[in-house]
């Protein structure tokens, strides 16, 4: 039989958000792409809690957008509620979250993967790496096909090695119904590569009819003003759906006391899953014992979809027996009688310790092999498709011998998800917080578009019409300081009463500029005042969008620019390269611990190498002196 074979620019394995980021961003950038995926009825499966979004999760995916990816055209097209969180609160933790409509969004993510004319679709398992002279040529699938390509993007989820816990049974699989992927974590063991054990769970699903509603708080989404809901997505034209409630009950006395009665039959209580948890979503029984003190612990009960009565019970995953959790679900308030439609597991899985890689995503061990998503330790679809995006963008660059796509700590969330994984030894599922970013003022959800536009229209993933769109806002921007400026509000009676029904008292006159600046002034009062914006432009989310830019940036412009100040100090040491070839081992003045860590990350920056856990600053002095004199020297 003659041997059957291949030739792509970039193979993409896994079709999950990581896959599709990754696959969509290669093909639309020129290159000759194959997604291979276990199953195509799962080409953006959402495993877990079908949302899009959340606390700092919503600053990936409007940066994503941004980037030019498609996340959040995606939950833009299938929500089935969408929430602001945070919204009394400072515009730097707040947080735009979709309930997505779970089959819709899979069907959806489907049809853009399908209609790019460079992408190949493959079902089938990959089960080895061809490698030579530690550069990656190709995969070979389970039937022993070869596929060949300079550049591969392994996005293989939680399916790597997976082993689902119900209880004390476990079976091979990825996710419920889909099998587990064999044979790519030997091969990258036998590579070098540090695979490790890390672990995830999700809850149950139970029929939504069955459920006692006059017992659950109701939880709807945003009031939608003047007909326009907050989209995730900077493109125009994002549809209008109609939504759908969310619900609120909370565990009782008895549910803990059914937790307790049966850790004796949880797989990670009896030493069967080695893997490490989530620390920021932890199981039921997790919360139950690591928080003791508190008598009770919310849960949300939230639609899978709106031609489904499937719901997800979200804060209640486990990995204990089925009849300890129906026991347990049965004593939630409103869920007496409820019927479970799908159990809750647990899930250990293989991961590669994202030490192994670049800035770029690109392992350091094998040139031209990137990883994406949960692999890398990561937890989240939104951490996982901003990692396939930049892993899909550097494939095109890598071949075409460019630099990497500039994402750092200090222009953008996913800078800083990157900066966390390649130089913190990271030791359980990472997910993104809000706290993480120290920039986390500029790095806001609403500014995305202002922030990496430009880069994401250089690298060739954003049209012409979309950067002019940008273009256009960022000069309207500038336009209305000066409006403001020129508006004045005189202490008359009318302007006086206006103001003082937002505890604004008035004495002397001032422009709309400095008046915006007051904690309980806004862009509404403004006009009540008497302004107008007079911003050339038919889109009224273009217009909102504008002056709420404006009103952001005056309001917190000394914070602004104390936060550009830090930036500009951090990038004096992320500018100082530190030499490839530097031997940390015959430094005598570096600390042994400090020698080991340097070693192991070989940071490029000094910047970098400050950031390391277990660093020490005295042994970077040292480090930024011996650097200094060998370009005295050289000179």
């Amino acid at each position: 039989m003659p041997n059957i074979n291949f030739k792509f620019d970039c193979i993409v394995v896994g079709a999950g958000h990581a896959g599709i980021e990754a696959s969509i961003a290669a093909s639309r950038l020129g290159l000759k792409t194959m997604l291979a995926t276990l199953d195509i009825e799962n080409i953006g499966l959402m495993p877990c809690n079908p949302a899009i979004g959340g606390p700092a999760k919503s600053n990936l995916v409007r940066e994503i957008d941004a980037l030019g990816g498609v996340m959040a055209e995606l939950a833009d097209a299938t929500y089935m509620q969408l929430k602001t969180l945070n919204s009394s609160k400072g515009p730097a933790v707040r947080a735009l979250r979709a309930q997505s409509d779970k089959k819709e969004y899979r069907a959806i993510a489907r049809k853009y993967v399908e209609q790019e004319e460079n992408l190949t679709l493959k079902q089938t398992q990959i089960v080895d790496l061809i490698v030579e002279n530690n550069e990656i040529k190709g995969v070979v699938d389970e039937l022993g096909i070869e596929y060949f390509a300079p550049t591969v993007i392994l996005t293989t989820g939680t399916s790597l090695e997976g082993r689902i816990f119900v209880g004390l049974k476990y079976f091979e699989a990825g996710r419920l119904g889909e099998r587990s992927a064999v044979g790519l974590s030997d091969r990258l063991r036998k590579l070098g590569f540090d695979v490790r054990k890390l672990k995830t769970g999700t809850p149950a699903r139970i029929d939504g009819r069955t459920l006692d509603y006059s017992k659950l708080e109701l939880h709807p989404g945003d009031e939608v003003i003047d007909n326009m809901p907050r989209f995730f997505s900077y493109k125009p034209n994002r549809p209008i759906r109609e939504q759908f409630p969310c619900y609120l009950t909370k565990t009782t006395a008895k549910t803990h006391e059914i937790i307790k009665a049966n850790l004796d039959y949880s797989p990670l209580y009896r030493g069967l899953i080695t893997g490490v948890g989530p620390r920021y979503c932890p199981s039921i029984e997790d919360k139950v014992i690591r928080f003791a003190h508190n008598p009770s612990h919310h849960i949300f009960i939230e639609p899978e979809g709106r031609n489904t009565y499937e719901m997800y019970i979200q804060g209640f995953s486990t990995s204990l027996p089925i009849e300890a959790q129906l026991k347990m679900i049965h004593s939630l308030p409103g869920l007496e009688n409820v019927s479970v439609i799908k159990p809750a597991y647990a899930v250990e899985y293989d991961s590669v310790c994202a030490l192994e890689l670049d800035y770029g995503l690109m392992t350091k061990k094998i040139k031209g092999l990137f990883l994406a998503g949960q692999i890398n330790g990561t937890s989240g679809y939104e951490e996982a498709a901003a990692q396939g995006l930049v892993a899909g963008i550097n494939a095109k660059n890598y071949l075409d011998n460019k630099e990497y796509i500039e994402l750092t700590r200090s222009n953008s969330y996913i800078g800083t998800l990157i900066d966390d994984l390649i130089t913190k030894d990271i030791d359980e599922p990472y997910r993104m917080l809000t706290s993480r970013s120290e920039y986390r003022l500029i790095l806001r959800q609403d500014n995305a578009d202002l922030r990496l536009m430009e880069l994401g229209y250089q690298q060739g993933l954003v049209k012409e019409s979309e950067i002019q769109r940008k273009r256009f806002k960022e000069a309207q921007i500038e336009l209305q300081y000066e409006k403001l400026k020129e508006f004045k509000v005189s202490p008359n009676e009318n302007n006086k009463e206006i103001l003082a029904k937002y505890n604004e008292p008035l004495e002397l006159g001032i422009n709309g500029f400095n008046l915006l600046k007051r904690p309980n002034v806004d862009y509404k009062i403004l006009k009540e005042l008497g302004f107008n914006s007079n911003i050339d432009c038919e889109d009224k989310y273009l217009i909102r969008d504008i002056e709420e830019q404006a009103e952001i940036l005056i309001k917190y412009d000394g914070y602004i620019k104390r936060q550009e100040e830090q930036i500009k100090n951090q990038q004096k040491t992320d500018n100082i390269k530190i030499p490839e070839n530097i031997d940390y081992s015959s430094i005598k003045q570096i600390s042994t611990e400090s020698k080991e860590k340097l070693i192991k990350i070989k940071p490029k920056t000094i910047g970098q190498a400050l950031r390391i856990g277990g660093v020490k600053p005295a042994d970077v002095s040292v480090l930024m002196v011996l650097i200094e004199q060998h370009r005295v020297n050289k000179n």
